[in-house]
């Protein structure tokens, strides 16, 4: 396991607040790995399930702009085990993410998988790319057919990860997700429609033969 994340996130005020809070020292006793890990096959199958993940940059003023950024599934790509890109699809163009990583191009990406109840967090330096001339780029990160419009690429190389737990993570699913959960069900209740209507039809069409007086008590 990789504690390089927290390495780099760990700053004195946040030691502060885990001996406030009873956990001082926990992080640095562990025995780990310390170094900076690159995606493994586990990383690059979860990105490449997702179909939209949360962007975090930091403004000249000092504060944190998140966005949400969305794509068919996969449109997050692990070009190598130290590198993701994505092409940039427009949006409401306020150009906050872009106009930041000009000045500070650290962003941190918060990927979700709410219905395992999972959670992937990347460190990162962005990087913009024209794809009028990054044709490289153009070919591997843009999606032919989808609808969104690409204005540009967007390359991270990687600097630190983390996997985190599943506390509070509230299962969600897509409509993709119910539909195909939900499709076993469906055809069950196909079936048993048909057999129903078999079996209305047949009673329909039975014969009862008439009762005799000559039977009748």
């Amino acid at each position: 396991m990789a504690y390089d994340f927290l390495d780099r996130l760990t700053t004195p005020g946040v030691e502060a607040a885990r001996v406030a809070n009873g956990s001082g020292g926990l992080w640095e006793n562990l025995q780990g790995d310390h170094s900076s890990a690159c995606f493994s096959d586990r990383e690059k199958a979860f990105i490449a399930d997702r179909d939209s993940f949360y962007l975090a940059s930091v403004s000249q003023t000092g504060w944190p702009y998140i966005q949400h950024r969305g794509g068919p599934p996969g449109f997050l790509r692990v070009l190598d085990p130290e590198t993701l890109g994505f092409a940039d699809y427009r949006g409401n163009r306020q150009y906050l993410s872009l106009g930041n990583i000009a000045d500070d191009d650290r962003v941190a990406l918060f990927l979700m998988d709410y219905p395992h109840r999972r959670r992937l967090k990347v460190l990162a330096h962005m990087t913009a790319h024209d794809l009028a001339t990054a044709l490289d780029l153009a070919r591997h990160l843009t999606t032919p057919g989808y609808r969104g419009v690409a204005e540009r690429a967007f390359t991270l190389r990687l600097e630190a990860f983390d996997w985190n737990c599943p506390q509070h993570i509230t299962p969600r699913f897509t409509a993709a997700e119910v539909e195909a959960g939900t499709a076993p069900l469906r055809e069950r209740l196909a079936a048993l429609e048909i057999e129903n209507e078999r079996l209305r039809d047949a009673m329909t069409n039975t014969t009862v033969a008439p009762v005799q007086e000559g039977n009748r008590r």
